[in-house]
C-alpha cells in the first residue's frame, strides 16, 4: 500500500496493542485533561475563556467553518476541542440548575470502554460486551424496584423521552394489536399530570394519536397527580366513546420533585376501566429523575447505618415510601445521565414483563442482515433505534463503583444541602417564598413577592385575580433575567409552569418560580450561607420604585 493511502492509520487505535499507538492516545488524552483542568475555576460556574454567544455568533460560525483539505495534526485538533470548552458551564459548587449532573469517573471509564469496543448493541454478534452489560443492568435495576428480574426486560435508549415513547408504543399495541402493521384504528387516549414532562406531548404527536388525545390531570399542592381527577377524566373519555390506553405517572417532576402516588393511580385506573368492561391502561412510571431514590427502598431507617441526621432521614423515608410502589408500573425508566452520574446519553427503559416487547418486535424477514440466525442469542429488533451505543457499559461501571451505599450517600448529601438552603432562605430572605414546601428532595422552588402583593397561600387558595398573579409573574421574570445575567457566578434554574392555580375569574394560571437544584457533589452545607446572601443581593436589584421588599 502506498504511503499516501496508509497515512490515516495513525488516526486509529492499534490493531495489535502496540505501545507506541497506546502512548500516542494517552498523550492526547492527557493534553485534553490537562487543558480542561486549566480552564476550571472552583469559585465560578463557567470554565475560563470568555465567549460572546449573543447576536450573530452562530451565524458567523456557519459562515466561517470549512473542512480542511489536509488533516490537522492531532495535537492541534485537541487544542481546537479545548477552545470549544471556553465559557462552558461546569459543575462546581455553584452549579444549581436543573437535572444536569456531573459525569462520574466510573461513568466516563465505562463510556470509554464502550467506545474502544465500539460494538453495535443491536445484536450480540456485533456488540457482545454491550449485550452482557445491558442484561446485567436490567437485572440489577429490576431487583431494585421490585420487579421479578427473571421475567422483566428492557434496553438502553435515548433519554426519558425514548422510554415514554416506547411505553406508548406498547400501550397502543396492547389495545390495538394490529396497529403496528395497519395503523391505529381505535380512539386511544393517554393521561398524565399537568406537571409531567412534555415528552408525552411529543410522543402523542409522533405516533399519530395526536396531542388532542392527551388528557392533562390536575395536580395537588405537592405537584402530584390527583387520582380522583384521573378517575373522572377517564370516565369522561369512556363516556365519549374513547379508550384510556396509557397513563404516565411522574415519580419525580423536573420542577418541584413531585411524586405521583402510583398506588392510588393504579387503583383509580383499575376501577374506572373495570366499570366500563375495559382492561386497565398501561401505566408507565416516568422515574427518570426520582427513580434513583429507590436505592433507599430497602434501607433500614431504624438502624440507620449511614448515620443520617433526623431531617434527612425523614425526607428520604418519605420519598422511599412512594417509590416502593414502582413495582406496580408496567414500565419505567432510569436516566443514568441524571442521578446515575453517567455521561449523556445513558437511559434505561424497563418493562415488567419482557413478553410485552414481542408486541413491537420485527419479523425475521424485516431484518435480513442482523439477528434471527443460528448464531447470536440477543437481538433487539423491538427498539426504535437500529444502531445502539453500548451505553449499558457506562451504567454497569457506575453501579459497580458506587454500589447502593455510594448512591445513598450522594443522595443524602443533596437532600441535606437542599433542606439547609430552605431553612436559611426562609429566615433571611422572606420575600423569596418557597413554593414547593411539601416536596422533600433536592429541589427548592422559590417565588419573589413584593410588599402588598398577594402571597403564595392566597394564590393557592384561588382568591387572586389573573392580573395580580401576572404582575407577580412579571416580577419573577425580571428576577430570572437578573439571575441569568450572572449565571457564570451562580447558575440557578427557573420555570414558568409551577402549579396551575385558580383565579377569581374562574380560569387557571401558572406560577413562575426560580429553582435551586442541588446536583453537584461539590455543593455542601457550608456553601449555603453564601448562596442565600447572593440571592438576597440579586433580589434587591430587581425591586424598582413600584416594588419594595417584604420585611
Amino acid at each position: 500500500m502506498s504511503r499516501a493511502m496508509d497515512a490515516a492509520v495513525h488516526l486509529f487505535p492499534s490493531e495489535d496493542g502496540n505501545e507506541a499507538q497506546r502512548e500516542q492516545l494517552l498523550g492526547l488524552l492527557n493534553q485534553l485533561l490537562s487543558g480542561f483542568d486549566r480552564l476550571k475555576d472552583a469559585d465560578r460556574v463557567n470554565l475560563k475563556g470568555g465567549k460572546d454567544r449573543s447576536g450573530h455568533f452562530y451565524g458567523q460560525l456557519a459562515q466561517s467553518s470549512r473542512i480542511p483539505e489536509g488533516g490537522v495534526p492531532l495535537e492541534d485538533v485537541t487544542d481546537k476541542l479545548l477552545e470549544l470548552m471556553h465559557d462552558h458551564p461546569y459543575h462546581t459548587k455553584y452549579f444549581l440548575t436543573n437535572i444536569l449532573p456531573m459525569a462520574s469517573v466510573p461513568g466516563m471509564i465505562g463510556m470509554v470502554a464502550a467506545m474502544l469496543a465500539n460494538g453495535n448493541n443491536l445484536w450480540d454478534v456485533y456488540g457482545p460486551a454491550g449485550a452482557e452489560a445491558e442484561v446485567r443492568v436490567i437485572s440489577m435495576m429490576s431487583q431494585l424496584v421490585g420487579y421479578d428480574h427473571a421475567r422483566s426486560g428492557g434496553y438502553t435508549t435515548w433519554g426519558g423521552q425514548g422510554a415514554i415513547f416506547t411505553g406508548l408504543r406498547l400501550a397502543i399495541a396492547k389495545f390495538d394489536r394490529d396497529a403496528p402493521r395497519s395503523g391505529v384504528t381505535r380512539p386511544l387516549y393517554a393521561f398524565c399530570s399537568e406537571a409531567a414532562h412534555y415528552s408525552l406531548f411529543k410522543s402523542m404527536e409522533a405516533t399519530g394519536l395526536g396531542s388532542d388525545r392527551l388528557i392533562k390531570i390536575r395536580t395537588l399542592a405537592d405537584s402530584a397527580m390527583d387520582p380522583e381527577d384521573l378517575r373522572r377524566r377517564m370516565g369522561d373519555v369512556i363516556a365519549g366513546g374513547g379508550i384510556p390506553a396509557y397513563i404516565v405517572a411522574t415519580t419525580g417532576t423536573t420542577d418541584a420533585m413531585g411524586i405521583d402516588d402510583l398506588r392510588a393511580i393504579a387503583h383509580a385506573a383499575e376501577e374506572a376501566s373495570a366499570a366500563a368492561g375495559l382492561p386497565r391502561p398501561h401505566i408507565h412510571a416516568d422515574s427518570a429523575l426520582g427513580g434513583f431514590f429507590a436505592f433507599y427502598n430497602d434501607y433500614d431507617f431504624d438502624a440507620n447505618p449511614l448515620g443520617l441526621d433526623d431531617e434527612t432521614s425523614a425526607a428520604l423515608a418519605s420519598i422511599a415510601g412512594r417509590l416502593e410502589a414502582l413495582q406496580l408500573a408496567d414500565s419505567l425508566c432510569f436516566d443514568f445521565q441524571k442521578l446515575g452520574q453517567t455521561p449523556y446519553c445513558t437511559s434505561l427503559f424497563l418493562v415488567k414483563d419482557s413478553a410485552d416487547l414481542q408486541l413491537l418486535d420485527l419479523d425475521a424477514s424485516e431484518t435480513p442482515y442482523v439477528g434471527h440466525r443460528g448464531y447470536g442469542q440477543y437481538h433487539t429488533g423491538y427498539t426504535l433505534e437500529c444502531s445502539r451505543m453500548a451505553s449499558s457499559i457506562s451504567m454497569y461501571s457506575a453501579l459497580l463503583a458506587f454500589g447502593k451505599d455510594g448512591y445513598r450517600r450522594l443522595l443524602a448529601q443533596f437532600v441535606s444541602v437542599n433542606h439547609a438552603f430552605r431553612r436559611q432562605l426562609a429566615a433571611e430572605v422572606p420575600e423569596l417564598t418557597i413554593v414547593n414546601p411539601g416536596n422533600p428532595g433536592i429541589i427548592t422552588l422559590f417565588r419573589l413577592y413584593g410588599e402588598g402583593m398577594p402571597g403564595f397561600e392566597q394564590e393557592l387558595a384561588g382568591v387572586c385575580s389573573r392580573e395580580q398573579i401576572e404582575r407577580t409573574n412579571a416580577l419573577n421574570e425580571r428576577f430570572f433575567e437578573q439571575l441569568g445575567r450572572q449565571r457564570d457566578r451562580m447558575f440557578f434554574g427557573d420555570t414558568k409552569k409551577h402549579l396551575l392555580v385558580p383565579t377569581v375569574e374562574g380560569d387557571r394560571i401558572a406560577l413562575y418560580a426560580s429553582k435551586l437544584f442541588v446536583i453537584s457533589p461539590y455543593t455542601r452545607i457550608e456553601h449555603v450561607p453564601e448562596i442565600v446572601r447572593y440571592l438576597k443581593t440579586q433580589a434587591a436589584h430587581v425591586y424598582g420604585n413600584e416594588y419594595t421588599p417584604i420585611h
